[in-house]
């Protein structure tokens, strides 16, 4: 059975001084979501978090404080891990439009969670708004 290897990602929830959070629209997947991207080889989930964080928002961040994994199947049917970082932006780089990511919205955390595919990213913001932290790994 377990001939899939795993897929490892990370990504994370990036919170403005202003408690908006960033989303992005993949155009490739016509979805809304926060965030994220598989491991490179060699590469530790903290390292990957903030790399994809800056590839498809152009936002230099901090890592604040680990948020609750995810683990689900794919599209391709493989098993996927996804562990979470709230984040702080030390520098906006000026997004650009391109082919991965055509679109990011800065937005609070209820509009946030409207506009969002998926139902952890969802679940990751609403956690957000309601206590001023998102889900921490290991608990809540």
């Amino acid at each position: 059975m377990g001939s899939r290897k795993p897929v490892r990602a990370a990504g994370g929830l990036v919170v403005d001084d202003a408690g908006q959070v960033v989303v992005v629209h993949r155009p490739r997947y016509d979805d809304w979501s926060l965030p994220k991207g598989k491991l490179e080889r060699g590469e530790d989930h903290e390292a990957a978090a903030l790399r994809e964080v800056a590839e498809e928002t152009a936002l230099r961040c901090a890592l604040v404080q680990e948020l609750a994994p995810e683990a689900y199947i794919d599209h391709r049917g493989r098993p996927k891990t996804v562990r979470w970082w709230r984040m702080s932006v030390l520098e906006d780089l000026g997004f650009v439009p391109g082919e991965e990511v055509d679109e990011l919205r800065w937005l609070a955390p209820a509009d946030a969670a409207a506009l969002l595919t998926y139902e952890h990213d969802r679940r990751l913001v609403l956690a957000l708004g309601r206590a001023g932290a998102a889900p921490r790994a290991g608990g809540h």
